[in-house]
């Protein structure tokens, strides 16, 4: 999917210590962190999709962190999630949801003095984290 819209994919559960990203793609542009979510059948009406919660969302931005440190990129950076329910018998996808964008780390000014989160990392000269709830 990632491919036919002009993305190459560079990592396949790319892994540092206790992180893990599902998919790590770049276009010339930018570079794209991906949460895979399959499923064979729907729990209610609930898409595979939406089982990306916020721990989960905090566990990618630390891990996008560490692969920013470790690849020294300056290119821009995108969270995405890929929802995708498979048919049991036949293994055919039945159903897929790309959500480009699905989620933005917050962005505060180091100068501020105001972070009150998680983990925190700098990018094109901001410092980017999670705060906790």
């Amino acid at each position: 999917m990632l491919e036919q819209k002009g993305f190459k994919v560079l990592e396949h559960n790319w892994r540092m210590g206790h992180l893990e990203i599902d998919l790590i793609a770049e276009s010339k542009a930018e570079i794209v962190f991906v949460e895979v979510k399959a499923r064979t059948t729907l729990y209610g009406e609930i898409r595979p999709e939406e089982y990306v919660d916020e721990n989960k969302k905090r566990r990618m931005i630390a891990a996008g962190n560490a692969y920013i440190k470790h690849r020294k990129t300056d290119k821009s950076l995108r969270f995405d999630i890929i929802g995708i329910l498979v048919d049991p018998q036949t293994q055919q996808i039945t159903y897929r949801c790309h959500m480009e964008n699905a989620f933005h780390p917050e962005i505060k000014s180091v100068n501020t003095g105001f972070f009150n989160g998680q983990s925190r990392w700098t990018h094109r000269n901001k410092t980017i984290g999670t705060r906790r709830k």
